[in-house]
């Protein structure tokens, strides 16, 4: 058997793409928030330096391939949730101590002044909230305050309004959230603890404001990174009670089929961070090799198809 045969069928047994590195973070971390503005993917707050309450805000500028410190969050938190939209972050809560101490903190930063201010106040404090973006509204779904929620509110920028919307049907936190194809896809997350990790799809509709049933994920995972990528929704990592290292798993749903499909694996385990789509590559940074927060990385792990 040839190399050329026995790679090929090495790279068909993992799946396709492939992984390589880009530049180290100046400082390693997990429990993050990634949230992306055109070429530029920001990561903010979590778990750095001996504390778990950090205000750091780094950005990656993929022109330059540089990693610099930005303005800080007003003050520091884990677990935040945070997304992009018309050229500036949004972050809503957080916890304040070790996934615990929910905050019900709202603010947005302008990158044009490289300062925060502070939008209105979640309706209840949440930590591990799920954001995204469909259409004008920043949707945020699930969470924790001090169990698992069902919560579903959108956040209006115009209005500086939040308002409610059909709720999960089961409650979860640490879960992926994305918006493609005019819907949302709630996948995966914890009910509680990562003891109870779940492999729901739950699929909004905003015309009906409401939810069905997607094919379940293969693997029950929670604190995974998620995003959409060449019209598929990848759930990468993830973190399960009892494991000596972070998942390395990679599956990819495909609304059009309703079917989950395995990729290339990560080299190295990770939870607790985010992805970011920009151009033709994937960007998982920073995050946890192992389960809990006793550690964290630096790496910048890009993925492509």
């Amino acid at each position: 058997m040839t190399r050329l045969l026995i790679a090929a069928l090495l790279a068909a047994a993992v799946g396709p793409g492939s992984w390589s590195s880009g530049p180290a973070l100046p400082v390693a971390r997990s429990e993050v928030a990634v949230a992306q503005l055109d070429d530029r993917i920001y990561v903010i707050g979590g778990y750095a330096n001996g504390g778990v309450d950090q205000n750091l805000v780094e950005v990656y500028e993929l022109r330059s391939r540089t990693w610099r410190a930005v303005a800080s969050l007003p003050r520091g938190l884990n677990h935040v949730g945070a997304v992009g939209y018309r050229g500036k972050i949004y972050v809503f809560g957080g916890f304040s101590e070790q996934n615990d101490a929910a905050v019900a903190d709202a603010d947005v930063y302008d990158p044009s002044s490289d300062t925060w201010t502070p939008i209105a106040a979640l309706p209840h404090p949440l930590g591990s909230v799920s954001v995204a973006v469909l259409g004008d509204e920043i949707h945020l779904v699930g969470g924790r305050d001090v169990h698992s929620v069902r919560t579903h509110v959108v956040y209006d920028p115009a209005t500086d309004r939040y308002t409610e919307r059909a709720p999960l049907p089961v409650g979860r936190d640490h879960m992926g959230l994305v918006a493609l194809g005019g819907r949302l896809y709630a996948i995966g997350g914890r009910i509680d603890t990562p003891a109870h990790n779940t492999a729901y799809v739950d699929v909004y509709d905003p015309q009906a404001n409401a939810w069905t049933q997607g094919t379940p994920m293969p693997t029950p995972r929670s604190g995974m990174a998620v995003a959409p990528y060449n019209g598929i929704i990848f759930a990468i990592g993830g973190e399960a009670r009892g494991m000596a290292g972070a998942f390395t798993t990679n599956e990819g749903y495909d609304p059009a089929t309703n079917q989950w499909s395995q990729y290339a694996p990560l080299p190295h385990g990770r939870h607790g961070t985010g992805a970011a789509v920009v151009g033709d590559r994937l960007y998982v940074p920073a995050g946890a090799p192992v389960p809990g927060g006793s550690e964290q990385s630096n790496t910048l792990l890009v993925f492509t198809l």
